[in-house]
């Protein structure tokens, strides 16, 4: 699993919990980190590094981008290239936002670089062409996070600025198209208000991997077992141990350094 850094640590806490047995490795590339102002071309370059690394290094069975913005720039490629499942963030998501609206009126919020690859509104215009739909980016959201800001009035007076538009457009359910948000979910919530149903896919991803395990027999045939788990950071591997340990929990006790070739 990777991400650009610390946020799909969500996608990474949802799996440990849902399955536990399975041994992890996680690698945020927090040396490059945000990836989503970044243009899509250098994110596919960087996650076909990733990726090849995680194979050879872990000889890994299955991938997961755990980043919305290098889905969308990678999941096709790495999936044609790899010889390994690769899960992306983007399809569970879009498909439980789907499931949580009554009233076809949904918004996705992103990096830059996700809502300007038009991946989301492809995913959600071929499943259900007839809804009303609102697309925000949200710089800065990334950044909060990466800072331990998850609170207070900074992020508040930014989240209701780039909000807007979704309080606007009255919708009833809001993905969080951004593995980083589920840690500003409170505030989110707070200014967009309670009625609006806020949709993670991290969840998803991990319902959607467990699914993908067992369609193509890779699960660890031993259940009873605790799998290991494994960090990495191609970037400072104190801060990424100290940030990632609150926002994870006990499992990142300590972590690998990896350092990507120029």
């Amino acid at each position: 699993m990777f991400d650009s850094g610390f946020g799909g640590l969500t996608v990474a806490r949802a799996t440990i919990d849902l399955l536990p047995h399975e041994d992890l490795v996680y690698l945020g590339d927090t040396a490059r980190y945000p990836y989503g102002a970044r243009p899509l071309a250098e994110v596919r370059a960087f996650s076909r590094q990733i990726a090849h690394h995680l194979l050879d290094r872990y000889q890994i069975k299955l991938l997961v981008i755990a980043c919305n913005t290098a889905t969308a720039a990678a999941l096709g490629e790495l999936s044609e290239d790899l010889d390994i499942p690769v899960v992306g963030v983007i399809e569970p998501g879009v498909q439980a936002l789907l499931d949580a609206s009554d009233t076809n009126r949904i918004a996705v919020i992103g990096t830059v670089g996700t809502m300007a690859s038009g991946a989301y509104q492809r995913s959600i215009s071929a499943l259900a062409p007839d809804v009303e739909l609102t697309c925000c980016a949200c710089p800065g959201f990334v950044e909060f996070v990466e800072k331990g800001a998850l609170s207070g009035p900074e992020v508040t007076v930014l989240a209701g600025r780039l909000l807007a538009p979704v309080m606007s457009a009255e919708v009833d359910a809001l993905l969080l198209g951004c593995t980083h948000y589920p840690y500003l979910a409170r505030v989110i919530s707070d200014v967009v208000g309670r009625h609006v149903v806020l949709v993670s896919s991290a969840d998803e991803t991990a319902f959607a991997l467990a699914r993908m395990l067992t369609d193509t027999a890779l699960q660890h045939p031993d259940q009873t077992r605790r799998g290991t788990h494994r960090f990495v950071s191609s970037g400072d591997i104190r801060a990424f141990t100290t940030l990632g340990s609150r926002l994870l929990g006990p499992e990142l006790a300590d972590a690998e350094l990896w350092t990507p070739a120029a």
